[in-house]
């Protein structure tokens, strides 16, 4: 099916995401965490840093069962509904405009990051004995956020097949890197073709969950966990521990946005 001109210039705009070096808020937050990942270093044991590694890999097996994640699709078609949308199921969001599902999509961004940010200032004042409580609740905020984001663009993710694609996301969102964006868009083009032919979706990635597990980017431990970890430093670990989570879920935020518009191009494509 032929693009619309908007279709087209948002077209553009993924591809320059997609060679673009990882976003301005990322380069900031790496550079003014320089001196707390030094201390970090210094005061933080290996121990705990398995442990809170222990804490992503568990709340990461979780995907396993994905059918148990839940969102408000009627919500969201109320929304879609509101600005002139004949709407049912969410699956009738592909045959939206995209320039209407933007700005829904985007609507969705901060209220999801002050949320994390709110729980990583929380848990931040308890030091090391929130960071275990802290990292599941920022992955699960994500997760919705992720779905949500999916479903405005008429993609339902609730079941364990869209897996690959949720743990793309979270690659891109904790790396940043080209290397990463380009997996990801792969990913997009097994969906969209899958979608578009009324099969199943099995991913990109071959293997069990847990090989699949094994192939995320040790840059979520680098980027994310050793921030996580800086909320031990007393009195700036409340700072510290909301200024990442908005982060992330920033991150998260952008990503699947643009993952989602590029899996509605290409799916429209190939009808």
């Amino acid at each position: 099916m032929r693009l619309t001109p908007y279709e087209r210039d948002v077209q553009r705009e993924i591809e320059s995401w997609q060679h673009r070096d990882s976003s301005f808020v990322m380069q900031a937050v790496n550079w003014a965490m320089q001196p707390v990942d030094w201390v970090v270093r210094q005061i933080v044991s290996p121990d705990l840093e398995d442990q809170a590694g222990a804490a992503v890999e568990q709340l990461l097996s979780m995907l396993n069962d994905a059918s148990t994640w839940t969102y408000d699709a009627a919500g969201l078609l109320e929304k879609a509904r509101q600005e002139g949308l004949d709407v049912e199921r969410i699956e009738d969001l592909r045959e939206a405009p995209l320039e209407t599902l933007d700005p829904l999509a985007r609507g969705l961004f901060s209220q999801h990051a002050v949320m994390a940010a709110v729980e990583g200032g929380g848990a931040g004042l308890g030091g090391i004995a929130f960071i275990a409580a802290d990292i599941p609740l920022l992955f699960t905020i994500n997760l919705r956020l992720i779905q949500q984001i999916g479903a405005i663009f008429g993609f339902p993710m609730h079941g364990p097949e869209y897996r690959p694609l949720v743990l793309s996301i979270f690659n891109v969102a904790a790396s940043g890197g080209k290397e990463a964006k380009n997996a990801a868009l792969r990913e997009v083009s097994v969906a969209a073709a899958a979608v578009a032919n009324e099969l199943a979706y099995k991913g990109r990635v071959s293997g069990t969950f847990r090989d699949q597990t094994r192939q995320f980017p040790r840059e979520i431990a680098k980027n994310l966990l050793g921030r996580k970890l800086a909320q031990t430093i007393p009195i700036a670990g409340a700072a510290v521990g909301a200024g990442v989570n908005y982060w992330f879920t920033t991150e998260t935020a952008e990503t699947a946005f643009m993952l989602f518009r590029a899996l509605y191009i290409e799916h429209k494509e190939r009808l």
